[in-house]
């Protein structure tokens, strides 16, 4: 089955991508991959301290994906899938692509701050070029509205 891996992070625009992956793979039947990727440098600390803060970033985003899971399921019949990965958040989301062969899109939410699209999209736009797979990029100021005619 061909999935949209979308990243799942603390910024806005996440929710913005996460609608569009969604709604389209619920008109497309196909699936959704959510990708959380918790940085090195949150651990630098002593062993026992790092594996808690480890432990902790784990459950915070297993937290955060179950509200996301909740909504594909009830509104769009979808059945998420979470990935979580540890390293530098753009090698791992390159990894994700390239060694998964069912995803079939990578879905990023753009920034509407005006400092640019956001440092995932603007690291992975330059490795477009290579990625196996197609990147949609979803403005952050789109209203549901507005994806929902959109996908």
């Amino acid at each position: 089955m061909r999935k949209f891996l979308v990243v799942l992070d603390d910024s806005r625009e996440c929710l913005n991508a996460m609608r569009f992956a969604s709604l389209r793979a619920e008109h497309t039947r196909a699936g959704v991959e959510v990708l959380s990727v918790i940085p090195p440098d949150e651990f630098n600390h002593w062993i026992g301290v790092g594996d808690i803060m480890r432990e902790e970033a784990r459950e915070r985003i297993v937290a955060h994906f179950e509200v996301f899971a909740k909504w594909m399921r009830d509104k769009h019949g979808l059945e998420p899938h979470l990935v979580i990965r540890e390293g530098e958040p753009v090698d791992e989301i390159l990894a994700q692509v390239r060694e998964d062969p069912e995803i079939g899109v990578l879905v990023l939410g753009a920034a509407v701050e005006g400092k640019g699209p956001g440092p995932l999209v603007t690291a992975l736009t330059k490795s477009a070029g290579n990625l196996p797979v197609p990147m949609t990029i979803v403005p952050g100021n789109l209203t549901k509205e507005q994806l929902e005619g959109i996908a």
